[in-house]
């Protein structure tokens, strides 16, 4: 499978010796679990859009430290071009900022949290297993840093999981797009490094959460078989 990495961001200079950029996340990560995949990135936040959305199989967006509502034009241009993906049926997964863009590009709605940051590992709830989520499992648990979420769904998304904190934490919005708010790229010792980056916009009673939570097991490995197995799902459907 040849997957279309959309980069929205990059890893802050002070981190990048040690954990790489985000391309270098997914890759590594994503062939760790299956080893024939093939990477091209865009770099999005440059404003280098794909010319042909038929370059790759299927495409994947990163995170952002930019929001989906900031107005920034390459933002904006990029909700124009996931449009176009959803009109031609061409499969997409959105990571975090990727999530909140899929909802915003099709009419749902993203803010920020009245509650604040979402920081260190979310525990969540699988409430409607898809047929591509195999093997099955009760929870969901993924590194997150976010201060928005999606809050009113676009039509035709559906919940696959969610929490009190998140409610609409993993959706899928017909049979070509998928979104999760947490980051399976992410390793907990990335997210311990990024909290201590931002000490101070984050308050101090959410880091000592965050912290603590990074002693949790993550289901990152699990999260991309899922991921996988819904683009080939996708692929199928489309061909």
């Amino acid at each position: 499978m040849r997957i279309g990495l959309l980069q929205c961001d990059d890893v802050d200079p002070a981190l990048r010796a040690r954990h790489g950029n985000y391309p270098a996340m997914f890759e590594q990560l994503f062939r760790s679990i299956d080893p024939t995949l093939e990477f091209q990135v865009w770099r999005c936040l440059d404003g280098e859009l794909p010319a042909d959305i038929e370059a790759v199989d299927a495409w994947l967006t990163t995170g952002s430290k930019f929001g989906v509502n900031d107005g920034e034009p390459w933002i904006e241009a990029l909700c124009g071009w996931v449009r176009e993906l959803w009109a031609a049926r061409k499969p997409l997964v959105g990571i975090c900022f990727g999530h909140q863009l899929i909802a915003r590009a099709l009419g749902g709605e993203v803010a920020q949290h009245q509650r604040g940051w979402g920081v260190g590992v979310s525990f969540n709830q699988v409430t409607r297993q898809a047929q591509w989520m195999v093997p099955q499992q009760a929870g969901l648990d993924l590194v997150v840093s976010h201060q928005d979420q999606v809050v009113t769904l676009p039509p035709g998304a559906e919940v696959l999981a969610g929490s009190n904190f998140c409610p609409y934490y993993l959706m899928q919005v017909g049979e070509c797009f998928l979104g999760v708010q947490g980051h399976p790229e992410f390793s907990r010792a990335y997210s311990a490094d990024l909290m201590a980056l931002r000490r101070g916009k984050i308050p101090d009673n959410r880091l000592r959460e965050g912290l603590a939570s990074l002693q949790a097991e993550v289901d990152d490995r699990q999260v991309v078989r899922w991921i996988l197995a819904f683009l080939r799902h996708a692929i199928a459907r489309r061909s």
